[in-house]
């Protein structure tokens, strides 16, 4: 863990990047420590740069973030605690401009289609960023432009950015959840509705995977997430990420865990945590 005094959160992306906002919700007295990539954040906590990681894990447009469920597992690290950002989205400027003055804004990728009908309505056109943030403190140092930006209210605020524009998503619900990671697995009962994360991998034989679900069905466990991956560079290797409802230590939930145990070649519980209150 880090010695500093003020404990640290690492995140992926630049500061004012949603991941960012995801800190500033779940630990606001901790120092955000942006980080390039997914690697990054872990490492950074592995190396004692920071206390915690934010990691996103899906979104309910566009479903699971790329290679998160790969790189939790291997990460060493453990969930404590889930939390969920609704994405919205602002249009900002430099400070004098006025929106009729926009008439070109850059953006991430995956924010551009997300606002779609806002910028055809008011004839704007738009290119790809690498990442919004990083595009909004760009456009910070950039004297006498009249571009824009699409970008979470947090860029704006720590680059001395102007919002023109709040909420222009074409979407009212887009929704990203994260994970708070810790180097410490805590298996305390923190909250009345507990989630127990886990990793799997089933023996080969036939209707291994069937098996072992059954104990979670005939024990009444609810299932909420259930994804499979390949490990190892083999077909044969299939390695099962799943979220259930209840901690270890409920009978219903122990009953369950102890028959999957019986057809797997691994079981990791990768985090039990509280269930977020915007959870529906």
């Amino acid at each position: 863990m880090s010695d500093k005094t003020t404990p640290r959160i690492a995140f992926q992306g630049a500061l004012g990047a949603y991941s960012h906002e995801a800190c500033l919700q779940a630990r606001p007295d901790m120092i955000p420590v942006p980080c390039t990539t997914f690697e990054g954040v872990i490492r950074a906590v592995k190396d004692g740069r920071a206390d915690l990681a934010m990691l996103p894990v899906e979104n309910t447009t566009y479903g699971r973030v790329a290679d998160i469920h790969r790189l939790l597992p291997e990460s060493g690290l453990h969930i404590i605690a889930e939390a969920f950002v609704r994405v919205r989205i602002a249009l900002m400027a430099r400070p004098g401009v006025k929106l009729s003055d926009v008439k070109h804004v850059r953006a991430h990728m995956v924010l551009l289609p997300q606002a779609r009908s806002f910028l055809d309505a008011h004839g704007i056109t738009f290119e790809a960023a690498a990442d919004s943030a990083g595009a909004a403190e760009e456009l910070a140092l950039a004297d006498g432009s009249t571009e824009g930006v699409l970008a979470s209210e947090v860029a704006a605020d720590i680059h001395g950015l102007k919002v023109l524009a709040r909420d222009v998503e074409d979407l009212d619900h887009n929704t990203t959840r994260f994970l708070l990671m810790s180097p410490d697995l805590d298996m305390s009962r923190r909250a009345e509705k507990m989630l127990t994360t886990f990793v799997f991998e089933v023996r080969n034989i036939p209707a291994a995977l069937y098996k072992a679900m059954g104990g979670f069905a005939t024990n009444g466990v609810n299932m909420t997430k259930l994804e499979s991956y390949m490990v190892g560079g083999s077909f044969t290797a299939t390695q099962f990420y799943s979220d259930i409802e209840g901690h270890p230590d409920d009978p219903p939930v122990q009953r369950a865990l102890e028959e999957l145990r019986y057809f797997t070649n691994e079981l990791d519980i990768l985090g039990v945590y509280p269930a977020h209150p915007g959870r529906g």
